[in-house]
């Protein structure tokens, strides 16, 4: 197998479901004691949360794109950034290495078009929901997508990082996400993507009448399959 890069901690929650995830897939395709040979690296999340708040992204760019630098010098053979808002900075890991660059938007992308869908309802941070570099992305495999109004967005984005990274669930916060999603479908959307790799930690298939893409479930097999080649 291959070795895969991992750049995480942005949060660790969901960094952990992504170790994890990884490896059952390694496991129920190959059997036996096989799992999957991985390097990670780990950021503090409160300097990124910092950096992206701050405006900071330059910053942020340069920090990413030594990271990548180090795990493949270190043996990587694919990097996988298990973030969603922080593909934002895709551009500048992707120069700076020679190893593939396994983007969450695409993988989440060709798995809802392999589906049959067109028309997507996506939840995030308020960076994936209202700035071009994940929306485009998406855009790029024919995909029309639809984000919740400024007012549910930013209760979306709130609940993220003041419950989600900090690992706290809420019902009160799982029937917000509910409507927001109920919303999106009245709108148009015929699936929900997952945008943010830890809201997956709050709601899932059974929170709404349509299809859910859970990106950090897709971006971890995507990931693995990789792997195994």
């Amino acid at each position: 197998m291959q070795t895969i890069g991992l750049i995480g901690g942005m949060s660790w929650e969901s960094t952990t479901l992504y170790y994890k995830l990884i490896n059952e897939r390694v496991r129920d395709r190959m059997g036996k004691l096989h799992s999957a040979p991985l390097l990670l690296y780990s950021y503090d999340f409160e300097d990124i949360k910092q950096m992206q708040y701050g405006g900071r992204w330059s910053e942020a760019a340069a920090s990413l794109a030594e990271v990548a630098r180090r795990l493949e010098g270190a043996g990587a053979r694919a990097i996988v950034l298990c973030t969603n808002t922080m593909h934002k900075l895709a551009p500048d890991i992707v120069s700076s290495v020679t190893i593939p660059f396994i983007h969450i938007g695409d993988a989440t992308a060709q798995r809802i078009r392999a589906r049959g869908y067109r028309r997507v309802g996506l939840l995030g941070t308020r960076f994936t929901m209202e700035e071009d570099f994940y929306i485009d992305r998406l855009r790029a495999h024919d995909l029309d997508v639809l984000v919740p109004p400024p007012e549910a967005r930013a209760d979306v984005n709130r609940i993220i990082y003041d419950e989600l990274c900090l690992g706290v669930v809420a019902d009160p916060s799982r029937r917000r996400y509910r409507e927001v999603m109920a919303a999106l479908v009245a709108a148009g959307a015929e699936c929900i993507i997952l945008g943010c790799t830890e809201i997956t930690m709050l709601v899932g298939p059974d929170d709404t009448s349509v299809e859910t893409f859970d990106t950090t479930a897709i971006h971890a097999e995507t990931a693995a399959d990789f792997a195994i080649g």
